[in-house]
């Protein structure tokens, strides 16, 4: 894998074999199902799905490299139909000659479900091997036929530990790297780097290149790699797979009731540029279905949460969705108000209009009194503590049935504590 000495340095320091990739030990160990098939020299089609800067593009290549195929790449950007024929039809001819052919596809998730087929007869008799890169969850992005001839491989952001190897290897790589320089770090502008990086070998690498070029001397210091990472943002996917694992780990944290992960999940969105009034809503919701009757505060205390943010905006209002955050996360939690809703509209669904019981409707007008609307009624605040014991309020067919039975969690206790007092009471 050649690179142009004039490339960029994330570009120079492309491993070149697959043992210097770095950070997926967990599909290149010795053993690993993607490791035994390289080793045999039978690569199969295969779709990388992982963050920006993982190593999805340079995998593709070292595939091809270790099976010695060549190398066919499309771009889903600016690929269209006569791109992928003229690709195909590369392919196919040196299918015929003997050779096989690696056809890398990068964001294949952009390709329509017309153009993912076109693939798929090239796949099936082997014509390519086929290797699809992507940010986006396969199984919402990619046709499912296409997905049952490749195998999913979950490439991972790259841990520190990884991030530190591929940055002393620029450092001391005389060749393609920034050896030749002799360029120092110090610890604190060392621990800046990989910290910006945020899990991604590119990332890292072009800091890296920027802060060389604005150092002054042989040591690269703090100040000058935090202006060479100024306005760098963590990795959050507005509508992508990094948001709604963030929304869910947030929401999970709070029902599991964990009020430091609630905070930190909370920071990590605004701080990646979620919408607030998104989680503000979100918030809202979580009241309801987690924590409900137990204590009905949280609820209130998420629409002042919503109402404060939209009076003073960010960053003042980013307190108060904290503070509903960690309220919510520290109160008793109970989602039987949740379930109950869930059962009382399926039976909506599946037993369709069911009548009125006669002693439940209004009767405005004499007729409707003559029909026997509203006989035998009991008016509820005339009975003992309030409660007409014995009245049906149900429809005739679903007569006896419960959807919402307390927990014995916060006010809810109290709530089946004075269910249990009134149902024993005769009829």
């Amino acid at each position: 894998m050649s690179t142009a000495p004039g490339a960029p340095l994330a570009e120079r320091m492309r491993p070149r074999s697959i043992d210097e990739m770095a950070g997926q030990g967990h599909l290149l160990d010795p053993g690993r199902a993607l490791a035994q098939s390289l080793a045999a020299g039978r690569p199969h089609s295969m779709i990388l799905w992982g963050p920006p800067g993982s190593g999805k593009t340079t995998l593709a290549r070292l595939v091809a490299e270790h099976v010695e195929a060549r190398f066919l790449t499309l771009s889903a950007v600016t690929a269209g139909v006569r791109e992928i024929r003229a690709a195909m039809a590369e392919a196919s001819d040196l299918w015929q000659a003997g050779r096989r052919t690696v056809l890398f596809v990068d964001e294949v998730h952009r390709f329509n479900k017309a153009q993912q087929d076109a693939f798929l007869p090239y796949v099936e008799d082997g014509t390519v091997v086929f290797v699809g890169a992507t940010t986006e969850n396969p199984s919402f992005e990619l046709n499912k036929a296409l997905l049952s001839r490749a195998r999913v491989y979950m490439l991972r952001g790259l841990d520190e530990t990884a991030l530190a190897e591929l940055l002393e290897r620029a450092l001391a790589d005389a060749q393609r790297g920034l050896g030749q320089r002799r360029l120092a770090l110090t610890d604190e502008a060392r621990a800046l780097l990989l910290r910006a990086a945020d899990g991604d070998a590119r990332r890292l690498l072009s800091a890296l290149e920027i802060a060389a070029d604005l150092a002054d001397g042989a040591t690269l210091d703090a100040d000058t790699v935090a202006e060479a990472v100024a306005g760098g943002a963590r990795r959050f996917d507005k509508g992508g797979d990094d948001f709604y694992d963030q929304v869910s780990a947030l929401h999970k944290s709070i029902r599991g009731s964990d009020p430091d992960a609630a905070l930190y999940w909370l920071a990590r969105m605004l701080d990646g540029g979620c919408d607030p009034l998104y989680i503000a809503r979100r918030l809202i919701r979580v009241a309801s279905e987690d924590i409900g009757n137990a204590d009905p505060r949280a609820l209130q205390v998420a629409l002042h949460a919503a109402e404060a943010f939209e009076r003073l905006g960010s960053p003042e209002g980013d307190l108060a969705l904290a503070h509903a955050a960690a309220f919510q996360a520290s109160v008793p939690k109970s989602n039987r108000v949740y379930t109950a809703w869930q059962a009382a509209t399926e039976d909506v669904r599946r037993h369709g209009s069911l009548e009125v019981p006669m002693h439940l409707r209004n009767a405005p007008t004499g007729l409707m009194k003559e029909q026997g609307y509203g006989d035998g009624y009991r008016y509820a605040h005339d009975e003992p503590e309030a409660f007409a014991a014995g009245v049906q309020y149900m429809p005739d067919a679903l007569a006896g049935t419960r959807y919402y039975e307390p927990s014995d969690r916060g006010l809810e206790q109290r709530i089946a504590e004075r269910f249990r007092r009134l149902r024993a009471r005769p009829r």
